[in-house]
This record gives C-alpha cells, sequence and structure tokens, in this order.
C-alpha cells in the first residue's frame, strides 16, 4: 500500500512539475521578453520598432533627463534616480496609448463583425470579405485589412495570411475573428454568419459593460498616480535651491532616495494591481 501510495505521490509531482520544466525549455525568458514587448508595440500600434530599439530609446531617454537634471543640480543621485524614473516614461507612455487604442478597438469589432457577416450573407468568399473590411470597415483598421488583400493576392494561402492579421492586430477579439474564419475555411458549414451576428451582440454588451466601469474608476487612479507623483515632483523643487542639494550625496540622502523610490515602486504596482480590470488574453493567437 505505501509504495502505491507512492508512486501515486511521484506521478502527480511529475504532472506538476513536468509541463512547466517543458515550457521553461521551450521558450527563453528572453523569448517570452521579446515576444511579449513586440506585442505590446503591435497593440499600441506602434510600427517599424523593434522591442531592441525600443529599449535602446528608452535608455536614450534616461540618460537625456539624468543628464538635464546633473547639469542643473550637480547631484549624482537626483541625476540616477531621475535616469531611472524616465527611463520607463517610453513605456508608461506605450502602456497607455496601447490601453487608449485598445478601448477605441473594442467598439469598433463589433462593426468589423457585422460588415464580414454582411459579406458572407451577400455570397462573398472569407477572403473577400476580410479584404472588403480594407474598404467599408472602420478607418483605424483599414490598413491592416488592406494588406491582407494584398498580401492573399499575391501569396494565395489564406492560413499564412490569417497568421500575419493576426500578428498585426495583436488583438484578442481578432484572434476570436480569423480562427472562426480558418475554422469555417477548412471545416465548412452554414453557421458562421449566426455565429458573427452572435459574437456581434457580445461584442457590444461588453463593450458598454466595460466601459461603464473604466468611467467610475478613472477618477480614482488618476488620483493616484498624482499622489505616486506629487513627491518626486517636490523633491525636484526643492532641488533647486544650492543649500538642499548636498544632502542628497550623502549616504543617509541616497538611502532616501532609494527607499523612496522602492516605496514608489511597490504603490504603483499596487495601483495597478487594484485599479486593473480583467483582460482577455490572445489563448487563441498564432
Amino acid at each position: 500500500m505505501g509504495i502505491f501510495v507512492g508512486l501515486l505521490f511521484g506521478l502527480g509531482l511529475f504532472l506538476i512539475v513536468g509541463p512547466r520544466r517543458q515550457r521553461s525549455r521551450e521558450a527563453s525568458p528572453e523569448a517570452n521578453w521579446h515576444r511579449s514587448t513586440a506585442e505590446l508595440l503591435a497593440q499600441a500600434g506602434v510600427r517599424g520598432l523593434s522591442p531592441s530599439q525600443f529599449v535602446a530609446v528608452s535608455v536614450v531617454v534616461g540618460v537625456v533627463v539624468g543628464f538635464i537634471i546633473f547639469a542643473f543640480t550637480s547631484t549624482v543621485s537626483l541625476a540616477a534616480a531621475f535616469f531611472v524614473f524616465a527611463a520607463f516614461l517610453p513605456r508608461t507612455l506605450v502602456v497607455r496609448r496601447r490601453r487608449s487604442r485598445m478601448h477605441d478597438l473594442r467598439a469598433m469589432w463589433p462593426d468589423v463583425v457585422d460588415n464580414l457577416a454582411s459579406a458572407v450573407r451577400a455570397g462573398m468568399s472569407l477572403p473577400e470579405g476580410l479584404a472588403a473590411v480594407g474598404q467599408r470597415g472602420p478607418a483605424p483598421l483599414r490598413g491592416a485589412f488592406t494588406r491582407f488583400g494584398e498580401e492573399y493576392r499575391a501569396t494565395g494561402s489564406f492560413s499564412t495570411c490569417l497568421d500575419r492579421l493576426s500578428d498585426e492586430l495583436a488583438d484578442p477579439v481578432a484572434d476570436r475573428i480569423i480562427e472562426s474564419l480558418r475554422l469555417a475555411r477548412e471545416v465548412g458549414g452554414t453557421d458562421l454568419g449566426r455565429l458573427l451576428r452572435t459574437l456581434s451582440t457580445f461584442l457590444r454588451e461588453d463593450a458598454r459593460t466595460r466601459a461603464e466601469l473604466e468611467t467610475r474608476q478613472g477618477w480614482t487612479v488618476n488620483a493616484a498616480r498624482l499622489a505616486l507623483a506629487a513627491p518626486w515632483v517636490v523633491l525636484l523643487l526643492l532641488a533647486t535651491r544650492g543649500q538642499n542639494v548636498s544632502a542628497y550625496d550623502s549616504p543617509t540622502g541616497v538611502g532616501v532616495l532609494v527607499g523612496g523610490g522602492v516605496v514608489s515602486l511597490l504603490a504603483y504596482l499596487l495601483m495597478k494591481r487594484i485599479g486593473r480590470l480583467p483582460e482577455e488574453g490572445r489563448v487563441l493567437r498564432p
């Protein structure tokens, strides 16, 4: 009996640890970071900028801001502190742009689905229906669907063009639509029109509910951001007075800056955790 229990325990451990080790071998942390950063840039609508170039831009921004602070205060510790903050500024702006763009796209996807459903009812093929969105769909999405049509006419590979369209849009709703169309293309069936109409109704309800929640919590999140930034703005103003600058180059001053930076970071992460609404993951990405 003891041997049997031990075997079951070992099997359970293998089932828990084994898949995680397999996933860690398949994708290294560097590859995961590169993919997540590329997806962030795509969702923010930033084209022509690779993750490595984005990091280089962030470092340059940090160096420039740090040099300006050092030129005005001649304090290495303050310059280093604001170098760190400035280096994260591009990512903060990209995340904000991504949030704004995803909010706008959330209201546009029902119209895209309606256009596809109309194309299906009119007897158009699926590639023609997708390419038509580049002409009749929402303006911010026309470019991606127009490039899909051009690439499909050049290659004739529907599946490959869908994969590239999904990578360019980098949106979970787009993944759902694309996989539905791929399945309809490969398997066939007569329920695609009804599926698209049901999806359109669901997307409209979800967008309306999320917009109400974001409006209600928006002022709270903005107030928390202001409270987080206020001490550092005051610190920068105090640093303009000569008698206050030298204190921050002492070990105690450096400790105060490091401690304040750690507390600010923890408060920022906690604020994001509390104020974050659940987002749909890209489980259907190619």
